[in-house]
């Protein structure tokens, strides 16, 4: 599990300071840099796309950090939310057919997992592949719930969902993971 770490208030008076934005940007990425990454790549799956999509995500929230008027704590969030559309825009690029969908580009996604994870345990490629088929928005739900120990209330900031829906999807997602899991032993 990723953990990110809220920023103090006078780092998020720095960010929005343009004399001190840089070097309170270089500490934000800092922080957060490695929780987005593994969040993009859970997504996007290669490498490579994790990357582009991360740099991307801070490209973007450089460029408008002078406009966040979200508190301190709001701001990984933001991040989050940043990251997670950069992502899915990235996937709808990529996708195979003109009429696919995201839930389509990701049972594509999930036949890749292996080659990219390597040498890695045969459970644990099993356990993603069976993360990457689940419909969209219980994959993201789950993903920032269990991999990235986020709240529902920070998971209804980051996917702009009520919490209850989100309670309803990490529920199916959780359910559906057990079913498909325990189909292959």
């Amino acid at each position: 599990m990723e953990e990110t770490r809220d920023i103090p208030a006078e780092e998020l008076s720095a960010l929005r300071n343009p004399a001190t934005r840089r070097g309170a940007f270089d500490r934000l990425v800092g922080a957060y840099l490695r929780p987005l990454y593994w969040h993009a790549r859970r997504l996007v799956v290669v490498h490579e796309d994790a990357e582009d999509v991360v740099q991307e995500t801070f490209i973007r929230a450089y460029d408008k950090i002078g406009t966040f008027r979200g508190g301190a704590g709001e701001l990984g969030a933001w991040l989050y939310r940043i990251a997670t559309n950069t992502a899915l825009t990235l996937l709808r690029r990529r996708k195979t057919g003109l009429f696919a969908s995201l839930d389509e580009v990701s049972r594509t996604l999930a036949g890749r997992v292996a080659e990219e994870c390597g040498e890695a345990a045969q459970m644990q490629v099993r356990f993603q592949q069976a993360v990457l088929e689940l419909p969209l928005k219980q994959r993201l739900v789950f993903n920032l719930r269990y991999y990235d120990g986020m709240s529902y209330r920070q998971i209804a900031r980051v996917l702009g969902q009520r919490e209850q829906t989100l309670k309803v999807n990490y529920h199916y997602a959780v359910q559906k993971l057990k079913e498909k899991l325990t189909q292959e032993i």
